[in-house]
């Protein structure tokens, strides 16, 4: 049996790159509690800072085959984790001033009569988009946001584990954050 906390990261990453889960686990443990308080000291929260740590690890899981390293893996591993925390930090910001141009256009302007008409374009667009999910993602977001149950309650009427469930719901929510995201953006283009 191979002694993988004796093993360079290089070997590690070979390793990895050929399937192997255990070298994967092993480059996991080997540092996520340095990225995690790294990522904790840029964002100040423990939270945000588990959700990089997660996003890191798992993309380097999906990428494994096509991982080319120049250099070491810890400065691979930091410099990702340093891009993605940067990238959340751009997105909240065009965020932050799209939900302060919102207030500012309520606070300033009289209430147009046509919001109605946009709020349910709006929902139309929410239940097209959720509509074009693939059948598992939108069977889960539907039994979680329609028909309020747990996940737990939702992994025992599909007859699988809460797990999967969560992470069902984790990636519907991602892909319709990026493309709702576009929408918000072409609204508040289209309105100036």
């Amino acid at each position: 049996m191979m002694e993988y906390s004796l093993m360079s990261d290089a070997e590690l990453v070979q390793l990895m790159k050929l399937d192997d889960r255990n070298a994967y686990t092993e480059i996991y443990h080997r540092y996520k509690f340095t990225l995690h308080n790294h990522a904790w000291n840029k964002t100040r929260n423990r939270e945000e800072a588990q959700d990089c740590i997660q996003e890191i690890f798992t993309g380097l899981w999906a990428k494994r085959a096509a991982l080319e390293l120049s250099s070491n893996l810890s400065g691979y591993l930091y410099t990702t984790l340093r891009n993605h925390i940067l990238n959340q930090m751009l997105r909240r910001n065009v965020q932050d001033k799209y939900i302060a141009s919102i207030q500012n256009f309520v606070n300033t302007e009289p209430v147009i009569a046509d919001h109605l008409v946009r709020e349910n374009q709006l929902r139309l667009l929410i239940e097209q988009e959720v509509a074009a999910l693939p059948p598992r993602m939108r069977e889960v977001f539907e039994l979680s946001r329609r028909e309020h149950l747990t996940h737990r309650e939702i992994a025992e009427r599909l007859g699988t584990s809460e797990q999967t469930v969560k992470k069902q719901m984790t990636n519907t929510l991602r892909v319709l954050r990026i493309k709702l995201d576009v929408l918000a953006i072409f609204i508040l283009i289209s309105n100036f």
